[in-house]
């Protein structure tokens, strides 16, 4: 079906609030998470309008007739005037490394077996190549690490108001190979990027999958709100609401797919839509999710395409 696969991986640069519409416990706005691991997620559907909005703002897209119908046969067409499929899919994104609080070095960028694992099964499928072999996993109350800095005493790394036992051996070798790969290619480029690209290869730790999730669930940026009364100027009844953000410093991984078009007006093919798609987003900054008024939801995308794409 989809002939040109692409990594799309996400570097959110402030909170990103991809809701679910659906409140539970104390805040009225949770993130989407995935039903089995819990971790968050961006929907693929949230992602997709959030690139269509971004070639609205390019030169020539946004522009008469023509270039509207253009966007339309690339990304499906915007109203029942035609009946076909666009040519771009995006999938979920999936969390790849969460940025946790750290006595030593400020945070680090944990991450796990489990999402590791995930992240070289994707770049497989799209045909992207290159990631190192993942570190073995470790159990619960352990931690992996490549950077001795991080730790208190030579053997404890202490993340929020928990202490991890870590030790230095082969693995944490494997896990400073993918540290610097992600870092050179999941997170952006250029200078601007620099000082994170290489916190990033040296400071990612390896949790167990259950102290990662318990992070991912429980470390998140919750942000209370206040409804305003326009007529007293004061705080409404019922108006003070929690919001729940990813953090900054996230990092996530989806996938891009493009077909032949489909609207048996053109041929471009395949491979020219994801060169459309790339030329517009990778190394740009996007904006997904909610409360973009108040800068939320501002990602960096990074593109690798797979082999033949």
């Amino acid at each position: 079906m989809f002939q040109a696969h692409a990594a799309l991986f996400l570097y959110a640069t402030s909170p990103v609030h991809m809701g679910t519409g659906q409140a539970f416990g104390l805040i009225d706005n949770p993130i989407a998470r995935e039903r089995h691991s819990e971790h968050p997620v961006f929907a693929g559907s949230g992602l997709k309008g959030a690139i269509r909005h971004r070639f609205h703002a390019l030169p020539g897209w946004s522009e008469g007739p023509k270039s509207e119908t253009l966007l339309d046969r690339l990304f499906g067409p915007s109203s029942q005037s035609a009946l076909h499929a666009g040519a771009v899919s995006l999938g979920d994104a999936q969390l790849v490394a969460f940025p946790v609080r750290s006595v030593k070095q400020g945070y680090v960028y944990a991450t796990s077996a489990f999402a590791l694992a995930r992240v070289a099964r994707l770049l497989g499928q799209l045909g992207v190549s290159g990631m190192p072999e993942a570190p073995q996993g470790v159990g619960p109350g352990a931690a992996r690490v490549a950077n001795a800095r991080l730790l208190a005493d030579d053997t404890r790394l202490h993340l929020e108001a928990f202490e991890f036992a870590a030790e230095a051996n082969p693995e944490s070798d494997k896990l400073a190979a993918v540290a610097r790969w992600l870092a050179d290619n999941a997170l952006p480029a250029g200078e601007a990027s620099a000082f994170f690209r290489d916190k990033f290869a040296s400071d990612l730790v390896l949790l167990s999958d259950e102290d990662f999730s318990w992070f991912a669930k429980n470390a998140t940026v919750v942000e209370p709100h206040v409804r305003i009364d326009n007529a007293t100027g004061t705080a409404s009844d019922g108006g003070l609401f929690y919001t729940e953000n990813l953090p900054p410093e996230s990092l996530m991984l989806g996938s891009l797919m493009t077909s032949r078009e489909r609207s048996g007006h053109a041929e471009t093919e395949a491979a020219a839509v994801l060169a459309h798609v790339t030329g517009a987003i990778d190394g740009e900054l996007l904006q997904v999710g909610g409360d973009a008024t108040t800068g939320r939801g501002l990602v960096m995308a990074r593109v690798l395409r797979g082999a033949g794409a």
